[in-house]
């Protein structure tokens, strides 16, 4: 039709099927909708807060832990149970056969002047530590633990050999004794790690909005336990899920009739993440993906 003009027109539509439509998503929407499951970011941040996570480690050691925590979706309180007390170093001689080392926190001190000793250490952040003093690891890599320094010890020493042992006045004695029966040993505690009287109020209320703990020893699980009852939070701290590094971190716990304790298949933190993800069900940010 020459000259003629065509006119679409929208059809009317009953008020009920317009509202039926304004309720429905669109074809983008829903295909947006499915690709992100969160497409708010705000409910991120809600299922995030429902998977709060506690730990009770020193100040220091929680910051990394807690990082890596966030990352994968958690949120994380920080509730320290032991405060680091450093300790000037004097040592007997000027130079060893060996210095030894198994903490960071033994480099946090006014340590020994002469660096030249051939230090051993365990652990690549014991390593970073000690190499900030000036220090060079007669070893490298560093050994992984107790057992294998001991072993690259023996190996490299002489019997008799003089070694100096950088250690927390808290510690256990099997890297000890085992360095006393071979050579002649001197120990310099370099650090205290104090255990806390009690938590201050706003430390401790958000406790009770946390699902799940991490406990990395034996000692700060029973120190926990003991803050959690100063503060009156006990019931509280006994309905969470404690996630434990190995079942000796988790007997303390169990004494005071924690039912809800899981172990970590491996002594590490990655096996604690890991048995995490498995008792909630997933991290907040990845779902079932694994670490």
């Amino acid at each position: 039709m020459t000259g003629a003009r065509m006119v679409l027109r929208t059809p009317v539509l009953p008020n009920w099927l317009w509202a039926r439509r304004m309720r429905e998503p669109s074809p983008t929407q829903g295909r947006a909708s499915r690709a992100n499951p969160h497409p708010n970011p705000s409910s991120v941040g809600e299922g995030a807060a429902r998977s709060r996570v506690a730990l009770f480690r020193e100040r220091e050691d929680a910051k990394a832990s807690a990082a890596r925590l966030r990352r994968f979706g958690f949120s994380v309180v920080c509730l320290p149970v032991i405060e680091i007390r450093t300790r000037p170093v004097r040592p007997r001689r000027a130079r060893y056969d060996a210095v030894v080392a198994t903490s960071d926190k033994a480099f946090h001190a006014d340590g020994p002047s002469d660096t030249s000793s051939p230090l051993y250490v365990v652990g690549a952040r014991t390593r970073r530590a000690a190499e900030a003093r000036g220090w060079r690891l007669a070893s490298s890599p560093p050994v992984r633990d107790a057992d294998e320094l001991v072993r690259t010890l023996a190996d490299a020493l002489k019997p008799e050999a003089s070694v100096l042992y950088l250690a927390g006045r808290d510690r256990k004695e099997v890297i000890e004794a085992a360095l006393a029966e071979r050579f002649e040993l001197e120990v310099a505690e370099t650090y205290a790690a104090e255990a806390r009287a009690a938590w201050r109020p706003s430390e401790a209320r958000p406790l009770a909005s946390c699902v799940a703990a991490l406990h990395y020893s034996r000692r700060s699980a029973g120190l926990a336990a003991a803050l959690a009852k100063t503060a009156g939070l006990e019931a509280c701290f006994l309905e969470l899920k404690h996630v434990c590094m190995s079942r000796d971190v988790a007997a303390p716990l169990q004494v005071i009739g924690a039912n809800r304790v899981a172990i970590a298949e491996t002594p590490d933190e990655a096996g604690l993440f890991r048995r995490l993800r498995e008792e909630l069900g997933g991290f907040p940010s990845l779902g079932p993906s694994r670490i």
